[in-house]
């Protein structure tokens, strides 16, 4: 019985195995005639397509031929009809969609400007007295923490570590008074925030620990700060010429004399050595420029400040922005010593009749999340798109934001503290694409209640943040910012070539077809109305960013003489120091300063970033003819004209066989016209009166002539009206 069973089951699996087997025959032969179908319809609908395509090009024919129908016409409007409706219910379609989505995102919009205008109204808080105030019976400590659960002070007073807790008060404030004389004492804060405790510094005070590993109670009356110099207010922006110097470089070649290099003392000292040859404060004093921009003094993160020659950094990494940095005080660890050096370097320029303008960071921190305020109030003070990313057009990973009322009140103060504290003339700000026109305006503002001809400027580039482009710092809306100025980018490149590109020439170093644009920023920028003010315009062909002047011209000048690129290194300086607007040098452009051929050295050695004395006495022509024609600006009125009107009005252009610049400036009596020509070959050209050679790098001319003789390579300077 079980092998009759055992033949059954195997004749049941072969009948099901047939089966299969004709249901799969079947399944292709199906497939096989509608796949035959199919083509079938296919051939059919290409032997209609191509009779269609046929009786188009009949009719094409009959149209060009002027035989076209009614039946033709009427086919035509047909067509259009059934694609404007077609055409129609798409647009409707893609409407109802776009709509249908900004409503959706519309209403979160308002969601989150309900939650921001609610955050705002409860927790703006307007008094000035955040951080700690002084006195000796009491100190009161406050801070602005509003999503903080708890903030507690922690501070060392006679060897014993004391930690308090903070009340909390209205408008997010935690605050706490101690009835006792606190000053020096060593403090910080421990927040809890989010779930987290966080230990921070205080972002408010001018007094830090090294390296901000502690605040510092410091009594001010007990800061030793000289008497404020009163200088003669400017009466324009453009009466100034500015100088980039950093603290360090100035004075970290050895052997110059100064006995305290790379310090705050250090800039300004003066001794019978540095006299002698001419190094460090000395040698600036003998320039003549009206300001020096100081690279970043405030503490920055990159730098040990116990042991400041380990690392180098130019400073652009910010961690707190009212304290100094401590690498530059000749004692870190002393909070008012820090203090009382840089008000003194202040003074000394003051005193040499040199103003001080400062280069602050305000567009991103050095470590968001070891940033005080960061810590206090998370994501507040950095910029965020909707899906909570963080902007980075700065490019160093965070970007802060200005806009909230908080973050906007806070840079406000700490410019109006630094001007108070140290008597400075001047802002310019990094990135400040970064920040928004109402913030810059503000700033201007208020600075300029401090001080009526404060200067305030920076780098209008375009950045690719979250700001949106209608509100950034940026060039694209300089008409919106009338007292702040920006950089030209446009005068560099055009003067001294592209930036990027080390290959490419500018019309200093060449490239004379440039001749167009040559003129337009000769004049600022304002015959062509890229700016509305001639004090909104710095000139520039070199600045602590990218190849020196002098490297770039190595690249595209390749093959020329030293002594011919020093021609054009003095021609480039002329430009920026002749031109309408605002000029600018950066440190060792007078004497073709070089980092090796090294565009980005901002934490490379002192070898690549020092001041070489030694080498800019090699190249003493280029100083001496350099501090020529900053003397000549400072004399002349008619380059330093303050309006788009007086521009219009006194400046004129001509040339010679478009290979020469002819620029010609006037205000009132003071008429001078300079020659740049930037060829190998010489020109001359025939005043229409005698005039005065005041500059002639060619030594070609007698002083008084009406005769111009422009040698290759030269730049020549005549004034009218002074001859016998």
């Amino acid at each position: 019985e079980s092998k009759t069973e055992d033949r059954h089951s195997e004749r049941d699996k072969q009948r099901e195995r047939e089966r299969q087997r004709q249901r799969q025959t079947e399944r292709k032969r199906e497939t096989d005639r509608k796949r035959q179908r199919r083509t079938e319809r296919d051939r059919e609908t290409e032997r209609k397509r191509e009779r269609q395509r046929e009786r188009e090009r009949e009719r094409e024919r009959n149209r060009k031929a002027g035989r076209e129908t009614e039946r033709d016409r009427q086919i035509d409007r047909q067509r259009k009809r059934v694609r404007q409706k077609i055409g129609t219910e798409r647009e409707t379609e893609r409407h109802r969609k776009r709509k249908k989505e900004r409503g959706r995102q519309t209403e979160k919009d308002r969601d989150r400007q309900r939650e921001t205008e609610r955050f705002a109204k409860e927790f703006t808080y307007e008094k000035d007295d955040l951080g700690v105030t002084y006195t000796p019976e009491k100190t009161t400590f406050k801070v602005w923490a509003p999503t903080a659960l708890s903030v507690n002070v922690g501070y060392v007073l006679n060897g014993k570590k004391i930690v308090e807790s903070m009340v909390r008060q209205d408008k997010g404030v935690f605050s706490l008074t101690i009835n006792k004389d606190l000053n020096g004492v060593h403090y910080s804060y421990l927040v809890r925030v989010n779930g987290e405790y966080k230990g921070v510094t205080d972002p408010y005070t001018c007094f830090s620990g090294p390296n901000g590993q502690y605040s510092v109670i410091v009594d001010p009356k007990s800061l030793k700060l000289p008497k404020k110099v009163n200088l003669k207010p400017m009466d324009s922006e453009c009466d100034a010429i500015i100088y980039e110097a950093s603290i360090r470089d100035m004075t970290s070649q050895t052997g110059i004399g100064v006995s305290h290099p790379k310090k705050f003392v250090g800039f300004t000292e003066e001794n019978e050595i540095t006299k002698a040859h001419n190094t460090g404060f000395s040698y600036l004093k003998s320039l003549g420029v009206t300001h020096v921009q100081l690279m970043p003094v405030f503490d920055f993160g990159s730098v040990d400040e116990v042991y400041p020659n380990i690392f180098y950094n130019w400073g652009y990494d910010p961690v707190q922005y009212r304290c100094l940095e401590g690498a530059y005080s000749l004692d870190p660890k002393n909070a008012k010593l820090r203090i009382e050096e840089f008000a003194n370097l202040v003074h000394d320029c003051h005193k040499a009749g040199i103003r001080v303008n400062l280069d602050l960071v305000f567009n991103h921190v050095y470590v968001k999340e070891n940033f005080a305020l960061e810590n206090m109030v998370p994501d507040y003070y950095f910029l965020m798109n909707r899906e909570g990313e963080f902007s980075n057009g700065s490019f160093c990973g965070n970007d802060i934001d200005t806009q909230p009322y908080m973050a906007r009140k806070y840079f406000l103060e700490t410019c109006k503290k630094i001007i108070e504290l140290f008597d400075v003339d001047g802002f310019r700000f990094d990135l400040m694409g970064i920040l928004d026109y109402n913030l810059m305006n503000e700033i201007s503002e208020e600075c300029k209640k401090l001080k009526p001809d404060f200067m305030i400027y920076g780098e209008g580039w375009n950045m690719p943040s979250f700001v949106a482009e209608e509100i950034r710092a940026s060039q694209l809306n300089q008409a919106k910012m009338p007292h702040v100025g920006h950089f030209s980018d446009r005068f560099r490149e055009v003067v001294r070539g592209s930036n990027d590109e080390l290959s490419r020439k500018g019309f200093a170093s060449g490239q004379a077809d440039l001749f167009y644009q040559v003129k337009c920023v000769m004049a600022a920028s304002c015959m062509d109305h890229v700016f509305d003010s001639p004090a909104k315009v710095i000139n520039y062909v070199e600045c602590h960013d990218n190849h020196t002047l002098w490297d770039k011209n190595r690249v595209c000048c390749h093959g020329e003489s030293r002594d011919l690129r020093e021609k054009r290194q003095i021609m480039a300086n002329a430009m920026v120091l002749l031109a309408q607007g605002v000029p600018f040098i950066h440190c060792g452009q007078e004497f073709g300063r070089t980092k090796q051929g090294l565009g980005n050295t901002y934490n490379r050695s002192d070898n690549y970033n020092r001041v070489d004395y030694q080498r800019r006495d090699h190249h003493i022509e280029i100083v001496e003819r350099t501090k020529e024609l900053i003397q000549l600006r400072k004399e002349h009125p008619c380059f330093r004209l303050s309006t788009v009107e007086d521009i219009e009005k006194g400046v004129q252009f001509d040339s010679i066989y478009d290979q020469v610049l002819v620029y010609s400036c006037q205000k009132g009596d003071d008429h001078c016209v300079a020659f740049f020509n930037p060829t190998n070959i010489p020109y001359d050209y025939h005043l229409d009166q005698e005039a005065r050679v005041l500059f002639d790098d060619g030594n070609s001319n007698a002083l008084e002539t009406q005769d111009i003789h422009i040698a290759s390579f030269s730049v020549v300077v005549c004034q009218f009206g002074l001859t016998a």
